[in-house]
């Protein structure tokens, strides 16, 4: 297991932060972002705020904001470091956990 250094709070907070960059770079204001999206203007002051918002809504906003591309590199499988890595993906993924 991998850990990180940062908590999922502050990541959140991150990337609330970066989505408010990337919608003052555009020069929008927030009922700009929020009609494009279909996300409320409550939801989206809430999420730059305290970084709360729902992933469908998160999701919306990357949309509009060109950046939904970036998510789909999210959760990939990890590149097999061996031969014997590559050949056990082979058989596939299980279809429940076992631990």
């Amino acid at each position: 297991m991998e850990y990180s250094l940062l908590t999922q709070k502050e990541m959140a907070k991150i990337l609330a932060d970066r989505l408010k960059e990337l919608r003052l770079s555009k020069k929008w204001k927030r009922t700009t972002l929020a009609d494009r999206s279909g996300v409320s203007v409550a939801s989206l002051i809430r999420f730059e705020q305290t970084a709360q918002i729902s992933l469908e809504n998160f999701l919306k906003l990357l949309f509009v904001l060109g950046r939904l591309d970036e998510v789909n590199k999210l959760l990939l499988p990890p590149s097999a470091g061996s031969i014997d890595e590559l050949e056990s993906k082979e058989t596939g993924i299980p279809k429940r956990g076992v631990i």
